[in-house]
């Protein structure tokens, strides 16, 4: 039972490690976007801004006017990814000034925290029952009681 305890604790410790991780991180970071007046590289293709639109806005009218066949479906579903795409690929993740000690802790409680998580969620429960020394009673009762029936074995085979 106090292994149980000792389990949950570890458990609540990493979680709230974890959390508090990622809050200061979260904290430091600057978000920003560059999707108006930028466009969408991919390769040497750019697209701008209204030309992400296109395929969305063909596919919208494709589908109206055919009564939802699956190739206006599948033009319309490739616009919303092309714009969800266009979105991701401009945003940028900016790390504002941190000290070393903060950048440190903040790596300390995002990982200590993983670990400590991990160790719960993913350890294996049999180390602990054979990490623990066996009764010399039980031990003594086992060999007796193998002894036991090793006798009426050999009983049995004289019969």
């Amino acid at each position: 039972m106090k292994r149980a305890g000792n389990e949950l604790l570890q458990f609540l410790a990493g979680l709230a490690m974890l959390i508090a991780g990622l809050f200061i991180f979260a904290q430091k970071v600057t978000v920003t976007s560059g999707f108006f007046g930028m466009g969408l590289r991919i390769g040497g293709f750019y697209m701008s801004n209204g030309l992400i639109m296109v395929p969305f806005i063909i596919g919208i009218v494709w589908m109206f006017a055919s009564g939802g066949s699956f190739p206006s479906k599948a033009v319309t579903a490739a616009g919303v990814l092309i714009i969800i795409l266009a979105v991701i690929m401009t945003t940028n993740i900016r790390l504002t000034h941190v000290t070393l000690y903060e950048w440190a802790l903040i790596l300390v409680l995002i990982f200590g925290g993983a670990g400590l998580l991990a160790r719960v969620l993913f350890g294996s429960g049999h180390a602990s029952k054979e990490q623990q020394p066996e009764d010399p009673q039980i031990s003594r009762t086992k060999k007796q009681m193998d002894s036991i029936e090793a006798e009426l074995e050999r009983m049995k085979k004289n019969q």
